[in-house]
């Protein structure tokens, strides 16, 4: 029987060895991230044998992750369906790889939803680094005007510098028109909780100044064995170059044996797809909603 609760600390040891058995690539399999982002859906966590399950359950529209772990997954899916009921059980978060396994097992049960908004948008480590081709023109131009227009320095992030990024991202916070957004008010609760655990959390991060000043933080981890994942991106959007010079002096400091640089999804906002979409990803991570007809099962 599944028994959902909520996800602590405590719980790091046994949900990151089911993480690194998978080695997924999407950005929401990650320790912290479920722990920081919790609140968005309210979601609880779950072990079945070797499998590792985040849900959101307590509400009448129940949904869960596609799972991280090993084992049989048709007898989890089988779990999943008694939990929920006579709802329709709803998972998301599948790649192309797995989605094609499902629809050979479970055929006209299941209904596919692309969840392009959750895409993740997937860089060449090197490409961030770098800049280099015609490609990155637009990137290296808006850089040297930051650096020639500024008394700037980037350091790596350290402890003595959490308060001051938390006022920057809560003034970030209060400037912004949609304030009492969820999404934005779970957004300054990931950050807190990103900066509250950030040596337990094994997170790194960047800082960028201007006259002493921050006008710019970055927070992210190793994500699986070749790839790095960006959780939190802030800058002063209204100092031109301050966004390209925070990503590429961060990407320099990301160990050499990390391939590829995942900077999560757009989740539908035209601003931010434009955003990323202007950095080359080298691809996108596609991922799907699948939806079971309990009727047919």
């Amino acid at each position: 029987m599944l028994d959902f609760k909520e996800i602590k600390l405590s719980d790091k040891k046994w949900i990151d060895e089911l993480l690194g058995i998978s080695d997924f690539m999407g950005c929401e399999y990650t320790f912290a991230n479920n722990l920081a982002w919790r609140r968005l859906s309210n979601s609880k966590i779950a072990r079945y044998k070797d499998f590792y399950i985040v849900g959101a359950v307590d509400g009448d529209e129940k949904f869960f992750t596609y799972p991280a772990g090993k084992g049989d997954i048709f007898e989890l899916i089988k779990e999943l369906d008694e939990f929920v009921g006579d709802k329709n059980l709803v998972m998301t978060s599948l790649t192309k790889e797995n989605l094609e396994i499902f629809k050979q097992h479970y055929g006209d049960r299941i209904t596919v939803e692309a969840d392009e908004g959750h895409f993740d948008y997937i860089y060449n480590a090197d490409d961030l680094k770098n800049l280099s081709g015609k490609k990155f023109h637009g990137k290296r131009n808006h850089i040297r005007r930051f650096k020639e227009n500024n008394n700037w320095e980037f350091k790596v992030l350290t402890e003595d510098m959490f308060e001051e990024c938390i006022r920057f991202s809560a003034l970030s916070y209060n400037n912004n028109n949609d304030y009492d957004d969820h999404s934005a008010v779970c957004e300054q609760f990931a950050i807190h909780t990103f900066f509250e655990n950030y040596r337990i959390l094994g997170l790194k991060g960047g800082v960028l100044l201007v006259d002493d000043e921050i006008v710019g933080f970055t927070i992210g981890e190793k994500l699986n064995s070749e790839t790095f994942v960006v959780h939190i991106e802030k800058a002063r959007g209204e100092i031109q170059g301050a966004y390209p010079t925070l990503c590429n002096e961060f990407a320099k400091t990301i160990d050499d044996e990390i391939k590829y640089i995942n900077r999560e999804e757009d989740l539908g906002i035209e601003g931010l797809r434009k955003s990323k979409k202007s950095y080359n990803p080298a691809f996108l991570l596609e991922k799907y909603t699948v939806i079971f007809d309990n009727k047919k099962g």
